[in-house]
This record gives C-alpha cells, sequence and structure tokens, in this order.
C-alpha cells in the first residue's frame, strides 16, 4: 500500500476543489443515469477528445478562439445519443434560476452546458421508452441532488456502465497540489479495455494508489505482462459501445489555452488506468474547469506541467475507484467477484 507524502482532500473527491457540486441520478429499471459538475462560479472550461467514437455536446464552443469562455455545468450520462438530452434537463433548470452567459441585459440568460454520454443500450434495463427518453429528466434530478457530498460506484453516468468484462461506475479523487490548490477528478468508466492486470486483482493503475483507496492488490513481483494479453477486456465490442468520460477540476486560475493543455495530459490518467485505451470503439473524452481561485504561480509553464501531471495521476485513481466502488445490478460480474 502506498502512503504519498501529498494528500488527497478532505473527501478525496472532485468536491475538494472549493465549491465544486456533483450531482447524480440514476433509473434502476432502464439501468442508467446522469451525473452533473456545478462550479460555484461560471468557470474556464476545455475538453480532449481522444476515443474513436465520442458522443458530446457543445465542445466546439470551448476552443480558446471562440466567445464563450466558461460554463455554468458539465454533464456526463449513459444512454448513448439519448443521454445527450441530460444536458437539455440542466440548462433549462439552470436557465430558470437566471444563470447562463449574458448575451444582453433584458435577454434570457444562455447556460453554457457541455457533456458527453456513454453507451449502455445493451444491459437489461427496460429500454422501452418510446418517444420519452429519461434522460432530460434525470438531468433535472442529478443539478436538484448537487452536494459536495460525491457518490461512487453503480450510480449516475456509472449506473449501467461495464469496464471491460467487469462493472464500471463512477470513481472520484482528489490531491493536494505541492505549492497549494486542489485538483479533483470524476470518471465514468465503461471502456473497452480492462481495468486490472490479467491474472491478478491488481488495477493497472495500482502505481498511483494513495492509502488503499482501491484495496491495495498488488502483482506478483515477477509478474511480466503479454503485450497482447488484454485479460478482461471486451474482446466483441459494439460500435460506439464503450466509453470513459472525465471531468478534471481545480481551483488554480487557467486560461482556455491552458486548460486544454491540463486536459490533454489528463488523458494520460486514463492511459494508466485502462489497457487498451483511446479505441476506435471508445469515445474516450476528457473536460477541465477551472475556478480561477488563486493564481497559476510563476514560472507559469513549470506551475501548469505539475498541474496536468497531477490531474493525469487523479484521474487514474478516480477511475479506478469507480469500478472498484461498482456493484453489480443484474448479475454483473464485478472487481469484489474475483479471486
Amino acid at each position: 500500500m502506498t502512503t504519498s507524502t501529498h494528500r488527497p482532500g478532505a473527501r478525496n473527491t472532485i468536491a475538494d476543489v472549493p465549491g465544486v457540486l456533483v450531482g447524480s441520478a440514476e433509473d434502476l429499471a432502464v439501468r442508467t443515469g446522469a451525473t452533473v459538475v456545478v462550479p460555484p462560479v461560471r468557470a474556464v472550461a476545455a475538453v480532449d477528445v481522444r476515443g474513436g467514437g465520442p458522443g458530446t455536446r457543445e465542445t466546439d464552443l470551448l476552443a480558446p478562439e471562440n466567445l464563450v469562455d466558461a460554463v455554468d455545468a458539465i454533464v456526463l450520462s449513459g444512454g448513448s445519443v439519448y443521454g445527450l438530452a441530460a444536458a437539455d434537463g440542466v440548462v433549462a433548470s439552470l436557465g430558470a434560476q437566471g444563470r447562463g452567459f449574458v448575451i444582453r441585459e433584458g435577454l434570457k440568460t444562455a447556460p453554457i452546458v457541455p457533456g458527453a454520454i456513454l453507451f449502455d443500450l445493451a444491459n437489461e434495463g427496460d429500454k422501452d421508452w418510446g418517444d420519452e427518453p429519461p434522460y432530460r429528466a434525470l438531468g433535472k434530478a442529478a443539478l436538484a441532488a448537487a452536494s459536495s457530498d460525491v457518490r461512487m460506484g453503480s450510480v449516475g453516468a456509472g449506473t449501467g456502465a461495464m469496464a471491460g468484462g467487469l462493472k464500471g461506475g463512477l470513481g472520484s479523487a482528489s490531491i493536494q497540489l505541492p505549492g497549494g490548490g486542489m485538483v479533483g477528478a470524476l470518471s465514468a468508466a465503461n471502456s473497452y479495455g480492462s481495468m486490472v492486470m490479467p491474472g491478478t486483482r491488481a488495477f493497472w493503475a495500482w502505481p498511483w494508489e494513495i492509502d488503499g483507496e482501491f484495496g491495495g492488490a498488488r502483482p506478483p513481483t515477477d509478474y511480466a505482462p503479454d503485450p497482447f494479453d488484454w485479460g478482461l477486456a471486451k474482446m466483441n465490442p459494439a460500435p460506439r459501445g464503450n466509453t470513459t468520460i472525465a471531468v478534471v477540476a481545480t481551483d488554480v486560475a487557467l486560461t482556455p489555452a491552458q486548460a486544454k493543455r491540463v486536459a490533454v495530459m489528463a488523458q494520460d490518467g486514463l492511459s494508466r488506468a485502462i489497457r487498451p485505451v483511446h479505441t476506435p470503439f471508445d469515445g474516450d473524452c476528457v473536460f477541465v474547469l477551472s475556478t480561477g481561485a488563486r493564481p497559476l504561480g510563476d514560472p507559469a509553464p513549470v506551475a501548469l506541467t505539475i498541474l496536468g501531471a497531477a490531474a493525469a495521476d487523479c484521474l487514474a485513481r478516480a477511475t479506478a475507484r469507480g469500478v472498484f466502488e461498482a456493484r453489480a445490478l443484474a448479475g454483473e460480474r464485478t472487481y469484489a467477484d474475483l479471486a
């Protein structure tokens, strides 16, 4: 078990970033759900998409050259293309509260709510919803439930997820930065690749684990993985049938371009946690939020490098925690079932 000199926050979740709230809602009959991340103020944001089958909303506007430079919330959802409607519910609720981008005084505000979806349509839930998918309502319910108490496992966007051959889930982790500040990550793991090393109970992310947060299992000292043994990966995936979607948040002030660099670096956290990753069958997507409460530090490129490296480590841990905390809904194999 690793004991780190750099500690997670008090909650060891993304909610350790001051003011960041997370809400999740699920429909267990459908075996799906949605999760909303809400910053304390409109936050600078960026996104990096690496998977070959992404499903996203409002990601183009996050490019540094575009007009809108802050968001009101980010939504992660199950449901594939249907799940994009979860953000509609969040937009409706935020707009009713008068929150959002002010186009002109006297006009209705425009809440900016990017989002990403994962594919959970192939599980055993009841998808016979006709022309009324549940996701708009799930988005509204998740926003209403937003708090600093981050639920993990088979909840929210991770409700119907499968991470390789194991039940996937929603996980979170945090770390305090050496010079002050906080980084937190939230991940919904529904990957094609496997989270655990073949023939063991050890997560691929084990070198970055802190204080046994996902079980403390370690590989044998003489372990030598076969480069083409993917263990509990999904060997016969359906197109768009996988994805790990995530949010990284920090209280360090970032420009849109700096936030983009952190998102690029944070994707390496998925590479540390999942094998293989960023496949043609995945829609892997990482958002970054900056609340801007404290300065980046000087020299800025060095401070940004430290922040991006911490974001990657944190995301690896969060992704493993989601699978570690997952529980079966309908007889799925879970991490707890591994011998």
